[in-house]
């Protein structure tokens, strides 16, 4: 009888994992582009208005985001960029084409999922979770390439002139050029440093470790700042930095109080869904803006508001207290001066 030998490499062994995140990234480019045009600027679901909501905790990369979202014509090319690499990665993972290169790629794309919207996550630590896990497996699968069932795989049994080259085991598959004694180290270097990243940014963005756990993702929290009063025309700042991403938090009320804490000014649920959009200037391409029963404002959007109201103009100088409450009953408080 004839003996059959099966080889367990680890290329092979990486398949289910090297067919998951392969499919993980390029759905993403399907669904924004096939099933739902997620592209458009003007849709409710435009994948720009999402980034935006990285914006508030991002780690390390704030700057990056604030520019594209301050610039929506930039911030449309980047992310028709970004979903276009997404397809071209997750695509040619799923088929095991140019293995290590595009692994470098997952590894990158996963790094920005976790600096940029790590923080976010209602129930779970979702994105958190996604980004930890994706540099673990693109680093992963650059250790393994691919083996059977793979184009890389094809490419080199059939000889082809390819993969003679000495850049591609680096880029494709095939047996890392690395000495045998030293491939140990780079692979605890390497899982050292992955590992250091997930127990740093778990503990920096949730408290994983030490101290009080936290999610910022679970109420919505608003900073008020450049509150002033000018002449008939109260100003200040409103930023959304934290809770639920995919809902707004719901403002019913914006109220103005002097120094013995009597109310000045008033504009309740129904003023407020009926303000004048002039007196609304947005930062960000999330937009803050008056909805059927109160004022909304998404998860990373910015806005200067301008009130006008004759009552100001008569007010003495001096500091006063603005406070904005949200239908969950939480309220922000921010001192006004007149001057």
């Amino acid at each position: 009888m004839k003996t059959v030998t099966i080889k367990n490499d680890a290329g092979l062994m990486a398949l289910a994992l090297r067919l998951v995140i392969g499919w993980t990234y390029f759905s993403a480019f399907w669904r924004r582009t096939v099933l739902v045009d997620k592209l458009d600027p003007e849709a409710a679901g435009y994948i720009g208005k999402k980034f935006n909501a990285f914006l508030p905790n991002a780690l390390g990369i704030k700057p990056i985001i604030q520019y594209l979202v301050e610039n929506p014509d930039i911030l449309w090319i980047n992310m028709v960029i970004f979903t276009i690499i997404e397809g071209i990665v997750g695509l040619f993972i799923l088929f095991g084409c140019f293995t290590r290169i595009m692994s470098i790629g997952v590894f990158g794309l996963a790094m920005g999922i976790l600096l940029g919207s790590g923080w976010i996550g209602t129930t779970c630590l979702d994105e958190w979770q996604i980004g930890v896990l994706g540099i673990a497996t693109g680093f992963v699968l650059f250790l393994t390439g691919s083996e059977k069932y793979s184009i890389d795989n094809y490419l080199i049994k059939h000889n082809f002139a390819i993969t003679k080259k000495k850049w591609f085991n680096w880029f494709g598959s095939g047996r890392l050029p690395i000495k045998d004694s030293k491939f140990p180290k780079v692979v605890l270097m390497g899982s050292l440093f992955i590992f250091g990243m997930t127990l740093m940014t778990n503990q920096v963005f949730h408290g994983g470790l030490w101290g009080t756990l936290h999610n910022k993702s679970v109420k919505p929290k608003l900073e008020i700042t450049n509150g002033e009063i000018k002449n008939n025309t109260l100003t200040f700042d409103v930023f959304r930095t934290e809770g639920v991403d995919v809902y707004g938090s719901w403002v019913i009320g914006i109220n103005l109080y002097d120094n013995k804490n009597n109310l000045i000014l008033e504009y309740n649920q129904e003023d407020l869904a009926t303000l004048n959009r002039k007196s609304i200037s947005n930062y960000y391409v999330a937009k803050i803006k008056p909805g059927k029963h109160s004022l909304i404002i998404p998860l990373g959007a910015k806005a200067n508001l301008s009130l006008e109201n004759k009552l100001l103009s008569s007010l003495p100088l001096g500091i006063y207290n603005l406070k904005i409450t949200d239908i969950s009953g939480a309220y922000w408080e921010h001192k006004v001066k007149k001057q």
